[in-house]
């Protein structure tokens, strides 16, 4: 298709949809054909990559505006998205606009005709190129840089950063990554690079010693942060969470590290800090009508865990409402049975995606696990909103599909535009 076939925006996010039939594949080929078919923009960058379990979102945020705030072009580079397509790519904390997106999409569909159908670029391998180019012709002084699945074959991997940075290493995604802790960290240890330093908050044991044995191959100096050291870590009150200050603590030691190469002062650390913000991520908002709603991504165990510790550390008051939806891929199970005794009433529900979990089997997993909960499972999330309405504390949880929903049927959605099923991907196996 010709490049003036993409006039509006529309049609742009209708070709990127298109992309979802090719899959999620990994390895490294196509986007490094990609890339350098769109004359190898990431030479022209400087990155720091950062992959984990969880965290990976807040860690970047809290770089980005660390950099921003020293004066930097920051460009941020991060998935899934909420709402809109636009918030995977972003300079200091602009979305790309609409008009960027439509001349990108058009600039790159002539490229990938140079690829046999076989062997077509994915939707995340196309969007991964389209940052780069993006943020080189932006001319950004530094990218912050997150992977997207995994991290040895991750699209994101054909970057050389100044710094890797690995949040934690917890249960997720092992149909990709592996079962055990360790098989998943050296899939996420894969963006070391040889003598380039890496920070990392990963306190397992097993997944710990496979990140050490890395860093020690490739001569990666390796920085530990630990619990201890996030005590003094005062981020934005916004950021809810113990959590948030170990992701703090490890944002810090990056910085602190790539110091001599990007000097930044004390006073802009902590404006950069004060003014981070992260939907979605124990993001509390208030009702119009009084009450307010804890949002929260938390879609594996760890994820769980540091919801209901931070649940029970702020938020203990007797009579909470918990809306939940998960993908059926995930250890929903396990998830619910770590809420479920922190709520008085429960309301399942479908998530907007072709993986979901079916919501009357959350329900029964819910009521075992909590037999004094009031447990009911609901059409869709509209239903829920309307029987917790006169709830005064609600929590939005499971999914970030669900988080992205419910900011959009709730009017604080980050952006304007209802695009949360280019999160989605087509398996081989469905195509088949």
């Amino acid at each position: 298709m010709k490049q003036e076939a993409w006039p509006t925006y529309s049609a742009a996010v209708g070709f990127l949809y298109s992309l979802r039939l090719f899959g999620a594949k990994f390895g490294l080929e196509n986007t490094f054909r990609l890339a350098a078919l769109a004359g190898s923009p990431q030479a022209k960058l400087r990155f720091i990559h950062v992959a984990g379990t969880n965290g990976k979102g807040s860690t970047c945020a809290m770089l980005e505006g660390v950099y921003r705030a020293a004066g930097l072009r920051v460009g941020l580079f991060t998935s899934p998205h909420l709402v809109s397509f636009r918030e995977r790519i972003q300079i200091n904390r602009q979305l790309v606009a609409e008009p960027e997106v439509v001349r990108l999409v058009a600039e790159i569909q002539p490229l990938l005709r140079q690829f046999p159908r076989d062997h077509h670029p994915t939707f995340f391998e196309v969007v991964t190129v389209m940052a780069l180019i993006y943020f080189a012709e932006q001319k950004c002084d530094l990218v912050i840089w997150e992977t997207g699945l995994g991290g040895r074959l991750d699209a994101t991997n054909i970057v050389t950063p100044l710094a890797s940075v690995i949040t934690n290493i917890a249960f997720d995604h092992q149909q990709w990554l592996g079962d055990t802790l360790g098989k998943i960290a050296a899939e996420k240890a894969g963006i070391i690079k040889p003598g380039i330093p890496v920070v990392t908050a990963t306190e397992a044991p097993e997944a710990l010693r496979v990140i050490e044995r890395v860093g020690r191959e490739k001569g990666a100096p390796l920085t530990r942060v630990q619990p201890r050291q996030a005590s003094r870590i005062t981020p934005h009150a916004s950021l809810l969470g113990d959590h948030q200050k170990l992701n703090a603590a490890l944002a810090l030691a990056a910085v602190e590290i790539l110091q001599a190469q990007i000097p930044v002062a004390e006073d802009e650390i902590r404006a950069g800090l004060a003014a981070v913000n992260w939907p979605g991520r124990l993001q509390l908002i208030s009702k119009p009508g009084g009450g307010e709603i804890l949002l929260d991504g938390a879609h594996n165990v760890a994820g769980a865990e540091t919801l209901r510790a931070a649940w029970e550390k702020h938020f203990a008051a007797a009579g909470a409402v918990l809306i939940f939806g998960a993908l059926a891929d995930k250890n929903w199970p396990g998830i619910c049975r770590i809420l479920a005794p922190l709520a008085g009433k429960i309301l399942t529900v479908p998530v907007a995606s072709e993986r979901t979990a079916d919501a009357h089997e959350l329900a029964k997993i819910f009521r075992s696990a909590n037999r004094a909960a009031a447990v009911a499972a609901c059409e869709n999330l509209t239903d829920a909103l309307n029987a917790s309405k006169d709830g005064p504390f609600v929590v939005i949880t499971g999914s970030l599909y669900l988080v992205g929903e419910a900011l959009e049927r709730l009017g604080f959605s980050p952006a304007g535009s209802g695009e949360r099923g280019l999160n989605e991907w087509i398996a081989p196996k469905m195509l088949q």
